[in-house]
């Protein structure tokens, strides 16, 4: 390469010395100096670029990278600089196709493919964090509860308003899930479907708090007389409680049954039981949580008989047994 007065290769040199010490605005100084007298030196370019990479002033670092690809475009290393602006701006798009650009001109460079594997990681990252945040902005299980359908029609029949109790199902658990999304607790209450016709809403709200109900055997059989009384006494037609498990001392149903039976033993979540005098129904819906954020999964069914959080709420009817 062609040299102006014998000048800019100890320009250079000078200025890859104060790189490696750390100085890079006197770095950035000498390989300016040194392209004044060779303007066509692409590695001065490249250098600069990297110096200016390290003073964070990223346009100008960008405009020596593409410099540095104009003066030598099979040249791996103008694409590299290039690379590692946009990096550093935050444009991983952008920046992974300028290194895999820079793989063409050398395929044997480590430090090219390290680039790469970390760009197509965090972008790997990135789109599950979005898929995260999708999940948790859109609660619907609307799709997930459809199976359900047909036992709830055939158990209430179209005359009792069997779309209202599914309706009501969907909601309850939806209200939940999103409550744990935005705080990663739920409140322990039961819900009632109320009887618009026959419960007096003055006298019977359509939610009751349980947050005592799990603290021994004591207060959750005094809870469970207490919420019988009141589905039956408010004329409620159906009933889902839910109840965090960390709160939980009595009964915790998980124990002693085995991982066969309950594969939950060390998820955070809660559970959703429905009640009705026709129907009972029992969902844990674990809770996990990835990038940073809070996630339930998909509510998993659970034997009523061998996990029920509190004992049948409303007398049993005859298409239940």
């Amino acid at each position: 390469m062609a040299k102006a007065g014998g000048e800019s290769v100890p320009l250079k040199d000078q200025g890859n010395e104060f790189f490696k010490a750390g100085n890079y605005l006197k770095a950035a100084a000498l390989y300016t100096q040194a392209i004044k007298l060779e303007p066509s030196n692409q590695i001065l370019y490249s250098n600069r670029s990297a110096a200016f990479l390290q003073l964070v002033k990223l346009n100008k670092a960008l405009t020596d990278a593409e410099t540095t690809i104009t003066l030598s475009p099979q040249w791996e290393k103008g694409y590299f600089r290039k690379g590692c602006v946009l990096e550093a701006m935050e444009h991983y798009d952008e920046a992974l196709a300028a290194f895999q650009e820079a793989q063409k001109y050398n395929p044997q460079s480590v430090e090219i493919s390290k680039k790469i594997k970390r760009l197509l990681l965090l972008d790997k990252e990135k789109k599950r964090a979005q898929e995260v945040e999708n999940i948790r902005s859109n609660v619907d299980m609307q799709k997930y509860f459809s199976p359900l359908k047909p036992e709830i029609s055939d158990k209430f029949g179209n005359a009792e308003g069997w779309e209202e109790v599914f309706s009501f199902i969907i909601d309850t658990m939806e209200s939940a899930i999103k409550a744990w999304h935005e705080t990663a607790k739920v409140d322990p209450r039961v819900y009632f479907l109320l009887d618009k016709q026959r419960t007096q809403t003055d006298k019977y709200a359509p939610v009751v708090n349980i947050d005592k109900a799990f603290e021994s055997p004591d207060t959750h059989s005094s809870c469970f007389s207490f919420l019988r009384q009141y589905a039956e006494e408010s004329f409620s037609r159906a009933a889902c409680l839910v109840a965090p498990k960390k709160i939980i001392s009595y009964p915790q149903v998980w124990k002693g049954q085995g991982s066969r039976k309950w594969k939950h033993g060390h998820n955070d979540g809660f559970f959703v039981q429905f009640e009705s005098p026709v129907m009972r129904k029992l969902w844990f819906v674990p809770s996990s949580n990835e990038k940073g954020q809070t996630l339930c999964r998909d509510p998993e069914v659970l034997d009523i008989s061998v996990h029920e959080v509190v004992p049948r709420l409303f007398k049993e009817t005859a298409s239940e047994r």
